[in-house]
């Protein structure tokens, strides 16, 4: 089946607002082995809207729309989608009984209902009402000119929910068999290099199949299935990925995780271990990324953004003539920090990162070298990355997944780093 999203909003066109529908909506296409084909984004506009779907209808099986379903004088999504197919529009009664016990529900009762906001309860004839229990604008589904639409609200907090539980069961019924997947997750290897390998076992596959991905300093394989049952899309499933984490070793760190982060995290909770760092040019983010997660207080010890050399003496004791001779940006004063904070609170770990985010270098290293170094209680293990062409957010971001990134290869059993510091 092929599918198109159109995403209707000026403040889309405009750059104002991230177009996180498309994505959210293209996602959960893809889990039921529906292709998108096209994306449109359209502005606030009843006639060019009407283009838009009158040349989705003619090539699409499955329109997806986001927004313009408001009670506002621009929300023309549904009068316009109306018009492409021949339909009216018609008051949903039960969509209108919801909206005014909602209103009391909600104590409103000073905010008369004017009748803008029933503009969101008509409905194309024939529709079927997507109740919107994140808002007061519902969705709806019809199917006309052998072609199924849904219209779904655009705010994101409104609209991934009803993916979720409105979406979901059509999609499930349009087909007898059961869709399934796995994101395998990696990192220390390119998108390009883990698709080279790859490639002759993807051709290979039918069904299952395998999608490479990139995503912000990881890559993941998706793995799909497509079977009568769930349980019968995990067993085929089952041996691909396993052949896949083989091909990979350690490279490979885990399956269906956000991101490492929280794999990592996630991890230490589970084994009962704990960390502390020492951050210089990360400026607290690999602890910001521990405390994302629920129950990070069970492993995160605490942490210090150390980002002067006179931070680094004062708060952890880094000698001074080390932080001289050496200078910040150096494997000796990396070791330091994550023995000295793993001693001052008393954590299993400790972490240290130190480095050039950028733009100015040092006058020694480039801009984009970043020493990271992990400590137990007996050695330390560091880190040199050359993080080159990157801005200075991204050379945060990868400095922090080096420094998880040696977390779960200890935890895990595998080499931690390039070099090892035994007292």
């Amino acid at each position: 089946m092929k599918a198109e999203i159109i995403s209707v909003g000026t403040e889309l066109l405009l750059g104002t607002t991230i177009n996180t529908d498309a994505s959210d909506v293209a996602l959960l296409l893809s889990e039921y082995g529906i292709n998108v084909y096209w994306q449109t984004v359209v502005g606030d506009n009843p006639g060019r809207v009407k283009e838009a779907v009158t040349r989705a209808k003619g090539r699409a099986d499955i329109i997806i729309t986001t927004g313009g379903l408001g009670p506002t004088c621009d929300d023309l999504t549904k009068s316009a989608l109306a018009e492409a197919f021949g339909l009216q529009l018609e008051l949903d009664k039960g969509e209108e009984r919801w909206l005014r016990e909602l209103w009391v529900e909600r104590g409103y009762t000073s905010i008369e209902l004017t009748p803008n906001n029933f503009q969101q309860v008509m409905l194309p004839e024939g529709s079927t009402a997507l109740r919107n229990d994140w808002g007061t604008a519902p969705g709806c589904t019809f199917k006309a000119d052998g072609v199924l639409v849904i219209m779904l609200p655009g705010p994101p907090r409104e609209c991934r929910p009803m993916l979720e539980y409105r979406v979901r069961p059509i999609l499930a019924g349009l087909s007898d068999s059961v869709i399934a997947s796995h994101n395998i997750h990696f990192f220390g290897i390119g998108e390009s290099e883990m698709e080279y390998k790859l490639r002759d076992y993807m051709e290979e596959l039918t069904n299952p199949t395998l999608a490479p991905y990139a995503k912000n300093g990881e890559c993941l394989v998706r793995v799909t299935a497509s079977a009568p049952t769930r349980e019968k899309a995990e067993e085929m499933m089952a041996p691909v990925i396993e052949r896949v984490k083989g091909m990979f070793g350690e490279l490979a760190y885990g399956m269906d995780s956000a991101n490492l982060a929280e794999y990592t995290t996630k991890l230490m909770i589970e084994r009962g271990v704990t960390v502390a760092a020492a951050e210089s040019c990360t400026g607290g983010e690999f602890t910001t990324a521990i405390t994302d997660i629920p129950g990070a207080s069970a492993t995160l010890k605490g942490g210090v953004v150390v980002y002067t050399d006179e931070a680094k003496h004062k708060l952890l004791g880094v000698p001074e003539d080390l932080l001289r001779e050496k200078g910040a940006v150096s494997y000796e004063v990396a070791v330091e920090l994550a023995r000295r904070v793993r001693e001052k609170l008393g954590s299993d770990f400790g972490v240290g990162i130190t480095g050039l985010a950028g733009p100015d270098g040092d006058g020694v290293h480039e801009v984009g070298t970043v020493f990271i170094s992990l400590a137990d209680k007996d050695r330390v293990w560091v880190r040199e990355k050359h993080i080159s062409h990157r801005e200075r957010a991204q050379v945060r971001l990868y400095a922090c997944q080096n420094a998880f990134d040696m977390i779960r290869r200890y935890l895990d059993g595998y080499d931690v780093g390039e070099i090892r510091v035994d007292p």
